[in-house]
């Protein structure tokens, strides 16, 4: 495959930023140009962590590339773009794309007034560590959505850098995000509830994750080896609605959000053990 070699920069050089800055620079799939942060430090770091591009820390010192990549905070997309097509940053040719997972390439608005053709792109990861995630990007699923010419060029920088690719419908955009936050944010968030109420019960810190690690780690192993009808165990999957209620109640005396907690994933449990039964009594 020809290696693409159109400039490239980077606006808001956060996580997500540095890390598929990274793995352009590395695999040759742009010449990356400029990478613009909001402070002269955090521009030097970028490039640092990068490796390549000239560190900017103020748009006026930008010089128009052939691809620009917006990973700014989710807010700040549409009048970030807004204020690079004032100054005259896109035109026919150009490409634009960003990487919130949330907002579509609709925010890229004023790109397309300008000509220009518009994208997202979100690799479906957690940037915990991105100097983890940038040793190991290969086989991370990105999804895409936006004009058929951006994604064509996307698609290709994608495949160099070893990544998968989903398309999705802009419409879509919130709800597949919503997929991502339950897989990501909410499992930690309810991990930190289950530590909250092991220590409440009594069990020290130290202790509280060692019992849950190996709990938690081996029911999701067992979501994606056996699948989730499969991998339910515990009193709702048992038929002890006794055990539940009285457990809910417990909790929301302890604290009230976590007893809501509970409460909500009651019903969700429910249904998902019901399709165990219906397995078994299939069988």
């Amino acid at each position: 495959m020809q290696k693409m070699m159109q400039s490239l920069n980077i606006i808001g050089a956060g996580k997500v930023g540095r890390v598929l800055g990274r793995q352009f620079v590395q695999h040759q799939v742009f010449h990356l140009a400029q990478v613009v942060t909001r402070s002269a430090m955090g521009a030097l770091q970028a490039v640092a962590f990068i490796g390549g591009g000239e560190d900017v820390s103020d748009l006026a010192n930008l010089v128009p590339a052939d691809v620009t990549m917006l990973t700014v905070p989710d807010d700040q997309i549409a009048s970030t773009c807004a204020e690079l097509a004032a100054r005259g940053f896109f035109g026919p040719g150009s490409v634009v794309f960003h990487c919130s997972g949330a907002k579509a390439s609709t925010e890229l608005a004023a790109a397309s007034a300008a000509g220009a053709v518009v994208a997202s792109l979100h690799p479906v990861c957690s940037f915990a560590d991105p100097t983890q995630l940038a040793e190991h990007f290969a086989g991370t699923i990105c999804s895409l959505e936006g004009d058929a010419a951006a994604l064509e060029i996307l698609i290709s920088a994608l495949q160099m850098i070893q990544a998968k690719v989903v398309q999705i419908s802009a419409a879509n955009k919130l709800l597949y995000h919503a997929g991502s936050v339950f897989a990501s944010n909410y499992l930690v968030t309810l991990m930190e509830t289950a530590l909250q109420v092991y220590q409440a019960a009594g069990i020290p810190a130290d202790i509280a994750i060692a019992m849950a690690e190996p709990l938690a780690r081996q029911s999701l192993d067992n979501v994606f080896k056996l699948g989730t009808v499969a991998a339910l165990t515990g009193p709702i999957a048992r038929g002890d609605m006794a055990t539940v209620e009285k457990q809910g109640l417990v909790v929301g005396e302890w604290n009230a959000a976590s007893g809501i907690l509970y409460e909500a994933f009651t019903p969700l449990t429910l249904a998902l053990a019901a399709r165990k039964e219906n397995i078994y009594s299939a069988k």
